[in-house]
């Protein structure tokens, strides 16, 4: 075999070589793309039903927001399922979806707990801002009597004339 030929052979070999080990390299930041992916999903998924539960706790009709979430852990069960078979695109691609649905519960069930607490607290302000006028004017007021009736006392204390009893046993 001529050294022209074996050359050509063996870039030819090199070449089919290295597109396993570049698929291999590529499909290795796929993987770890696709697990910080889940785990991403995972921890929006635990922090939106948390605020979810806040929400129900304050009152709130979640019964919505609770058929989402259940939507959002069926894509990230499926999700998980594509991680196990190596398909790291779908993956990505049911994580991130999960994240999103999990995003907007979330910032749905925040409003719907301020917009339920929002009326407690602002009872709560007035009662308070009530009390403390209350308290001023209750101050005040008795500050004001307490000066009337001290006028009007030394006042008939002046006017009084003194008796001179004499003759008592």
């Amino acid at each position: 075999m001529s050294p022209l030929k074996f050359s050509f052979v063996l870039v030819i070999f090199s070449f089919l070589a290295s597109q396993f080990f570049v698929a291999a390299a590529f499909s290795q930041v796929s993987k770890d793309e696709a697990a910080s992916a889940l785990a991403n999903c995972e921890s929006v998924l635990v922090s939106a039903y948390r605020t979810v539960l806040e929400a129900e706790q304050a009152g709130v009709n979640v019964s919505g927001l609770l058929v989402r979430l259940n939507d959002a852990g069926e894509r990230l069960g499926k999700a998980e399922a594509a991680y196990r078979l190596e398909d790291f695109e779908a993956t990505i691609n049911l994580a991130n979806n999960c994240s999103e649905i999990g995003n907007t519960v979330k910032l749905e069930a925040d409003e719907l707990r301020l917009k339920a607490y929002g009326p407690r607290y602002t009872d709560v302000w007035f009662k308070l801002t009530a009390s403390i006028v209350g308290i001023v004017f209750v101050g005040f007021g008795s500050f004001w009597a307490w000066r009337i009736f001290k006028r009007r006392y030394y006042r008939r204390l002046l006017e009084m004339k003194p008796e001179v009893v004499s003759g008592e046993p």
